[in-house]
């Protein structure tokens, strides 16, 4: 397995403007799973920065969920996988679960995010490539007023723990600054 670095922070952390440098250190082709949807014309002016803002030897792998699926038919082996971004992906995972705001289906919510973490784990276990994963930090702000937003609020918080207890690497971000939180030391021989 490759190593796992987790970046967690709040909105424009530098989470991803620092996940695109640790990516561009490693050797070999670098795939960017981008998991934003253009769903109206702000998000898709989101997107386009981010594409413009990535150098145009990455590859792209638009999938709004079903990820380990969409990895499985991308022919290219990566140095990197960069998955930008978790908050997104569990967002796609509970709006088409549970699109009510005020009356969700938080069972259907719930079993979508760990379906998708069961499958994208073993994807990061089995690959040979570095994983570098973005994702929000949306518990420290204010409870949301309305339900959808807190059950989407307590799967991102779950999904982030999953994805740390097993990350080589964590970091915070704090006005762009990165904040170690958990790094992997090799032992000595």
């Amino acid at each position: 397995m490759g190593r796992l670095t987790l970046i967690l922070g709040g909105a424009r952390s530098g989470k991803s403007s620092y996940a695109q440098q640790m990516a561009q250190q490693h050797a070999g082709p670098v795939i960017y799973l981008a998991t934003a949807q253009a769903l109206d014309l702000e998000m898709e002016h989101r997107i386009e920065t981010h594409r413009l803002d990535r150098p145009k030897d990455w590859i792209t792998l638009e999938a709004p969920r079903g990820i380990a699926a969409a990895l499985q038919q991308q022919p290219a082996v990566a140095g990197v996988v960069l998955l930008d971004c978790l908050t997104l992906l569990v967002t796609n995972l509970v709006m088409a679960a549970a699109p009510d705001e005020d009356h969700p289906d938080e069972k259907a919510a719930l079993q979508a995010v760990k379906d998708e973490l069961a499958q994208l784990m073993p994807a990061i276990r089995a690959s040979k490539s570095d994983w570098i994963v973005v994702s929000n930090e949306v518990g420290l702000g204010l409870v949301p007023p309305y339900p959808l937003g807190r059950l989407y609020r307590d799967l991102l918080g779950r999904a982030n723990q999953e994805l740390a207890a097993v990350a080589d690497e964590v970091f915070w971000m704090v006005a762009g600054i990165p904040v170690p939180i958990h790094t992997y030391r090799l032992k000595s021989e």
